[in-house]
């Protein structure tokens, strides 16, 4: 599998809420279920910017300005192209792009305890934030709002650039 990151293009964009959907899947046997819908090609097309892998893409990273930092919004790859190290090519490159864009950290939100959440993440450099900045605090209360803290606990995190 090619782990080449690019910035995505309209076709990618199309492709997308499949891919977001059949990660969202991997959450089932854990017994997490109803989470919100994949966005839209046009409701990615608003992120600040959405890096993809693979063609067609087979992975993603939408990113996002949140407190002036990058927010990682949404980090996808499809089980079928997973465990080939395209998270954390992914990964890297949103990196890349916060620290090119002169932000001092990237932030997301996860699930605590879900393994390719919260410890995946501790295990490239991020860690909790105890205390978001009010964009992120936003976020954290938008989620609970749509209902993903009824399957766990859900933390932001920050890994310094």
């Amino acid at each position: 599998m090619d782990a080449d990151v690019r910035v995505a293009d309209p076709a990618d964009l199309e492709r997308l809420p499949e891919v977001e959907a059949a990660a969202d899947a991997l959450f089932e046997p854990l017994g997490i279920t109803g989470l919100p819908p994949p966005q839209t090609a046009q409701q990615r097309a608003a992120s600040w910017r959405v890096l993809v892998a693979g063609r067609p893409a087979v992975g993603f990273a939408a990113l996002q300005r949140v407190d002036d930092d990058v927010h990682l919004e949404q980090l996808s790859v499809h089980p079928s192209a997973g465990r080939r190290g395209l998270g954390t090519a992914l990964l890297d490159a949103a990196v890349r792009a916060a620290r090119e864009a002169g932000a001092a950290r990237v932030t997301l939100t996860t699930y605590a305890d879900v393994p390719w959440n919260g410890p995946w993440y501790a295990a490239r450099g991020f860690t909790v934030l105890p205390d978001p900045g009010p964009e992120l605090t936003a976020l954290l209360a938008a989620e609970a709002t749509v209902g993903l803290t009824v399957h766990g606990r859900r933390i932001a995190m920050a890994r310094p650039l």
